[in-house]
């Protein structure tokens, strides 16, 4: 599958909504909450005017003039807070493009951007049911905590 990885736009920013949305896992025995579930304000947190704080930094996927997926981090007292230097990282594929390499091309181009602006790591939040709890473990990421349901993994980034 052709596609290409470049920076979100600006005029972007309010694609995150719906990748927000479609980033939040659902196992296939429990019914997708309603798409309103972006708006409460632990949702809210990581999209909320994005780009205007300075560790504000997102990745697009691109495939024939569309957005497919999208990769981007800050740092916020969210899930897979660690501490306050700490970017926590959020992925999203559109259903359709899962599975293609889209989701491993956003997280390897997002970790190489935060190794060059000298973060030390990265953190996300998943549902251990999640199957890319796999990728992320591929692509180097460590668990750092965790409770029965969800766990917060952290990638070294030196």
């Amino acid at each position: 599958m052709q596609f290409f990885i470049r920076p979100l736009k600006t005029k972007e920013a309010p694609l995150l909504a719906d990748f927000l949305y479609e980033a939040i896992f659902v196992s296939e025995t429990v019914t997708p909450p309603a798409k309103d579930i972006i708006y409460l304000p632990q949702l809210q947190i990581y999209i909320s005017h994005f780009g205007r704080l300075k560790d504000d930094y997102a990745l697009a996927a691109e495939k024939e003039g569309r957005v497919v997926g999208v990769v981007w981090v800050r740092i916020i007292n969210d899930f897979a807070h660690v501490d306050d230097t700490t970017p926590s990282l959020a992925v999203s594929v559109l259903p359709p493009y899962r599975g293609k390499g889209i989701g491993r091309a956003l997280l390897t181009g997002m970790l190489e951007l935060l190794k060059q602006k000298k973060y030390k790591q990265v953190s996300l939040s998943v549902q251990k049911q999640n199957p890319a709890v796999r990728l992320y473990k591929r692509l180097g990421f460590l668990p750092f905590r965790e409770n029965q349901e969800e766990c917060i993994l952290v990638r070294p980034l030196d």
